[in-house]
């Protein structure tokens, strides 16, 4: 059985439809399979994630007092900060999102208030249970959908009937079906059909209010649009464009919202995560001006969400108690003990990093299932070109990933992106008129595409 596909035993009725979650030791498996090093990180993340399903399955008397223990991750750009936290969310289906503190302002501050993360987190997992529902009335919904539409065809031909432009012809049940199955076979593509669409009540792209002020918007926006008729628009159009907007349509009737709703904001109390990153941006030091001055207030604003406390959302009120919130920084300027006492105190767990070195960069260029050079290799198959990047090769390039982030800024595992691009570049330029070629790429290639660039004193102005 694969680890995604394990579900936890014991389940009681009132959380089987919650968070499904396998054991530490197989979290960490799993995200060996993407990400590389960083042992300390995946096991902290897993044992957090494992806590989670843990909690909803003691007494509900304990339940309500056993909050998350969030997490700190200390370490510079591209280790996999991001990464460990999105494959996380992915492996049990968890609502996720991923903000950055710094684009926050503190109430009164033009920009964006810190609310509107936890409200961006219930339209993500809105569309998310939605997507979920709709697989499951996927089939009902077609087969309404092309009943519909082969009445439409059939009500146009007898129209022709009428204007003697069409043979007289009996459309019985089982033409009906006959239709239906030409639809599905494209055979009615290139025909012509009216559907009758809605035009919307409310103009879409206006900006009712301003900045910071979203949710009032969607209840404004909301309440127009209950007091304005909806204009009912008949429209021609193809087969299968009729097809997609009936079928939408359907799913819009047969979905219910008000259930997807409720078990929406469910799924963000019982399982989101919410990572925060640049957190170190707005550990703002005593005595700052200007921009700085309302980092302080941000750090303020954010620790309601964190302790626990309610957000009104279009959707209905969403409870922050039990939500995962994972921070991560570079913090090469200011340190963890900068941010105020209370925001410290939420996050509890704190763990480091590791900067990259050459044998992380080779693994990375070879073992994960998506590895950088698996990608490029399938980009230039698709034009029919085979590339074989040589073990030397390999090497080189980890070996001048790491002396560039050394010499200059380290941005990690995403200096290796630069650089293979860099030594791929004239064959993906060139790929499309050497179909069925074999290039092998080995040391002596990399250096030779790579020898101007690091010839160059400052290495920060060639390779970005």
């Amino acid at each position: 059985m694969s680890v995604l596909e394990r579900v936890p035993v014991s389940v009681s009725a009132e959380t089987e439809e919650t968070l499904k979650c396998p054991c530490p030791r197989e979290i960490v498996e799993e995200l060996d399979r993407y990400i590389i090093g960083q042992k300390d990180a995946k096991k902290c993340m897993a044992i957090a994630l494992r806590n989670r399903w843990r909690r909803l399955h003691v007494p509900p008397k304990l339940r309500d007092d056993i909050i998350p223990k969030n997490i700190i991750m200390i370490g510079p750009t591209g280790v996999g900060k991001t990464e460990i936290a999105r494959r996380l969310a992915k492996m049990v289906n968890a609502p996720f999102i991923k903000v950055e503190a710094s684009k926050f302002t503190e109430v009164g501050y033009v920009g964006r208030d810190v609310d509107a993360i936890i409200r961006d987190l219930t339209e993500i997992t809105i569309n998310m249970v939605k997507e979920e529902e709709k697989k499951k009335i996927e089939k009902k919904a077609m087969d309404i959908t092309l009943e519909k539409l082969a009445d439409l065809l059939m009500n146009n031909n007898k129209k022709k009937d009428r204007s003697g432009i069409a043979p007289e012809q009996e459309f019985d049940q089982e033409k009906k079906e006959g239709i239906k199955q030409s639809i599905l076979d494209k055979k009615f593509d290139n025909k012509m059909v009216d559907i009758e669409t809605t035009a919307p009540a409310f103009p879409v792209g206006i900006e009712v209010l301003g900045i910071g002020m979203e949710e009032m918007e969607y209840s404004l926006r909301d309440m127009i649009s209950n007091f304005i008729p909806k204009k009912p628009k008949k429209k021609k159009v193809k087969v299968p464009e009729a097809l997609e907007f009936l079928f939408e349509e359907e799913v819009r009737k047969i979905i219910d919202m008000d259930k997807v709703s409720k078990f929406a904001i469910k799924k963000i109390e019982e399982s989101g995560i919410v990572f925060i990153d640049e957190i170190d941006k707005i550990a703002g030091r005593e005595g700052g001006h200007g921009p700085d001055v309302s980092r302080e207030g941000v750090q303020r604003d954010i620790l309601p969400i964190v302790e626990g406390t309610t957000v009104m959302t279009k959707h209905g009120i969403v409870r922050t108690d039990h939500i995962l919130f994972i921070a991560a920084g570079a913090f090469h300027v200011s340190k963890p003990s900068d941010l105020i006492p209370e925001l410290q105190g939420r996050f509890p767990i704190r763990v480091e990093l590791s900067p990259l070195t050459k044998q992380d960069f080779i693994r990375i260029l070879k073992e994960p299932e998506n590895a950088l050079l698996k990608q490029y290799v399938a980009l230039l198959n698709t034009e029919n070109v085979t590339v074989v990047f040589t073990d030397d090769a390999i090497e080189v390039i980890s070996e001048i990933a790491q002396d560039v982030n050394e010499k200059t800024e380290n941005i990690g595992a995403r200096r290796l992106h630069t650089i293979v691009e860099k030594v791929i570049e004239d064959i993906s330029f060139y790929a499309s008129d050497i179909p069925g070629q074999s290039i092998t790429i080995d040391a002596k290639y990399v250096r030779e595409k790579l020898s101007d660039i690091l010839r160059r004193d400052d290495l920060s102005k060639y390779i970005l």
